[in-house]
């Protein structure tokens, strides 16, 4: 099946704009893969072919790629502020769209991903995929593993995680599993964030930003750059932005100090993805 897509879209920029770490390029398509779902796409001229019917499309993947809204438009605000770095940074990472990814992979895999290059993120969440994900076989691939289940999480031992080369991360994965699994039995004993656990992560869709993100920072090594990590790539929260050490360097060595939550406003967090992705290709050089 062929579809059209007119608004940005960069497979390429997408893969490598650091905000998820399982898609990939296999010869001429790129797979991605979203709870139990895996799709193939490539392009051909001004059309992409797709490897799911249009139900499937129009239902789970076309809010995985945030196609409903129009980045081209965004672009044009962002632009509007006239700051001459800013709007390289758009004009280099056009094609990036903010995915709508599972909040359970989202939320492991940047726990992860606290001191590790993108290709050892990569690794460490492929062998959690490997050990404890559903093995299914598609069109192009014999072998497939899906993200694991909570469940399925929930099964992994200490030195299960510890032979994934995962270090220091270890307890604060299994502090998250636990939070999203465990009851608090004595309700006297809960605090007023605790009275929600186990965390459903479904239900977060419905908090403010505030409560997202200090539900989120009650798990053990989840502070605010994690927290606004899932936020910003899981619930679409596009005010909310994630400052790691690129972010950091750009508004200290090319912003002049500027706060791009306030800036921005309601798009601060796209503005930060192709601030990130700008920053880090200059220097990949």
């Amino acid at each position: 099946m062929q579809i059209k897509i007119t608004d940005d879209f960069d497979l390429d920029k997408i893969i490598e704009s650091g905000q998820c770490f399982r898609p990939r390029k296999i010869q001429d398509r790129y797979r991605f893969i979203t709870q139990n779902h895996v799709l193939y796409i490539r392009q051909i001229e001004d059309e992409y072919e797709i490897s799911c019917s249009a139900e499937d499309w129009n239902q789970i993947w076309m809010p995985y790629f945030d196609l409903e809204t129009n980045y081209s438009s965004l672009r044009y605000k962002i632009n509007r502020k006239k700051n001459q770095f800013i709007n390289d940074a758009v004009e280099f990472g056009k094609g990036i769209r903010i995915l709508r990814q599972d909040p359970l992979e989202t939320l492991i895999s940047f726990i992860i991903s606290q001191r590790k290059s993108i290709p050892a993120i990569r690794s460490s969440v492929e062998k959690i995929c490997d050990r404890f994900g559903t093995e299914i076989e598609t069109e192009f691939e014999s072998s497939v593993h899906l993200f694991p289940t909570i469940d399925q999480l929930s099964q992994a031992t200490e030195e299960d995680l510890k032979s994934m080369a995962l270090g220091y991360r270890v307890p604060y994965i299994i502090d998250a599993i636990q939070k999203l699994t465990r009851e608090i039995e004595d309700e006297s004993e809960k605090t007023d964030l605790e009275k929600i656990f186990p965390i459903d992560l479904e239900k977060l869709n419905d908090f403010s930003n505030e409560k997202l993100l200090e539900t989120l920072q009650r798990i053990h090594g989840v502070g605010k750059k994690i927290a606004n990590c899932v936020a910003l790539y899981s619930y679409h929260r596009l005010n909310c932005v994630p400052i790691d050490v690129w972010i950091e360097r750009a508004m200290l060595e090319d912003l002049e100090g500027m706060n791009l939550k306030r800036a921005f406003g309601d798009f601060s967090g796209l503005v930060q993805q192709y601030v990130y992705f700008y920053k880090r290709g200059k220097s990949d050089g």
